[in-house]
């Protein structure tokens, strides 16, 4: 089922794959998958206790490799993520007509996911899809309604162009909303900080509390960086959804502007979709 328009993974670990794939809507089998598209992949070792090492030690660099006598360790522990976000966002604005149209949405491309654009177009959004570095002035020539921040992958305080314009998105007053990067980019703006997390949050079942409305959700989550609560200046947002296993924040709301943000994905399908109204939220406040 394709989110976006390319592959993210740079590798793919399994135990074992299958040869044979017979669901009824396959379209073909995932090794010829990857290796059309120059991914590599790894089978047949104990992904399990591979990720007892990493809940043991934290996210660490790693290589898939044939050459065991010959491991460039100096390659691997200076690896990093470069430019994650610039190499996933798209380079031209696309936008599709909403026959039944009530407003226009400027989704910033950080890595979107194709099902926040079918969220907002259910809504009665006309989608606007942006490259990442789209400026405040080129927004405002398009008579938009409101702002969403999409998901992406990398360490959200690489992207420092991004976040000295996100400062001056927000000063054009529309309403705005973040998903996961985009929520960690927006606090980064307000001159909170982030950190990477020992192990990020991956999964469907992460306890999520409401603290205005005393109730716990059910979220599904991929990151592996957080933002720092005790930085977020109370004068200008506060945080209103904390993760229930670890206490991290899951959300900020602005004092005083239409802004808020969520760390996790309300428009995941499949999965739990206890905070889809978070979109009608975001229509409401357009």
């Amino acid at each position: 089922d394709f989110e976006g328009k390319i592959i993210g993974p740079c590798g793919y670990i399994v135990k074992e794959w299958c040869q044979s794939p017979s669901n009824f809507r396959s379209e073909g089998d995932l090794d010829t998958f990857f290796k059309e598209r120059g991914v590599i992949g790894l089978c047949g070792i104990d992904t399990r206790a591979l990720t007892k090492v990493i809940r043991e030690s934290g996210v660490m660099n790693g290589m898939i490799t044939t050459e065991l006598t010959h491991v460039d360790m100096d390659k691997i522990h200076s690896y990093r993520v470069t430019n994650a976000v610039e190499s996933t966002s798209v380079t031209e604005m696309t936008r599709r007509e909403n026959p039944e149209k009530t407003c226009t949405v400027a989704l910033m491309d950080y890595g979107y996911k194709e099902n926040i654009r079918r969220e907002l177009e259910k809504r009665g959004a006309e989608v606007i899809v942006c490259p990442y570095n789209t400026t405040a002035d080129e927004l405002k020539a398009l008579n938009i309604d409101g702002v969403m921040l999409s998901n992406g992958p990398g360490d959200p305080a690489d992207n420092i162009e991004v976040i000295e314009n996100l400062k001056k998105i927000m000063n054009m007053g529309k309403p705005l909303f973040g998903i996961c990067l985009g929520h960690q980019l927006l606090a980064l703006a307000i001159d909170a900080k982030t950190t990477k997390l020992k192990y990020g949050h991956r999964g469907v079942n992460h306890p999520v509390k409401d603290i205005d409305a005393d109730r716990t959700y059910i979220t599904s989550q991929n990151h592996g960086y957080a933002v720092v609560g005790e930085s977020v200046d109370p004068q200008i947002a506060r945080v209103r959804y904390v993760n229930l296993n670890d206490g991290t924040v899951e959300g900020l709301e602005h004092i005083g502007r239409p802004v808020f943000t969520v760390q996790y994905h309300p428009e995941v399908c499949p999965g739990p979709m206890d905070t889809s109204y978070l979109f009608d939220k975001f229509i409401e406040n357009i």
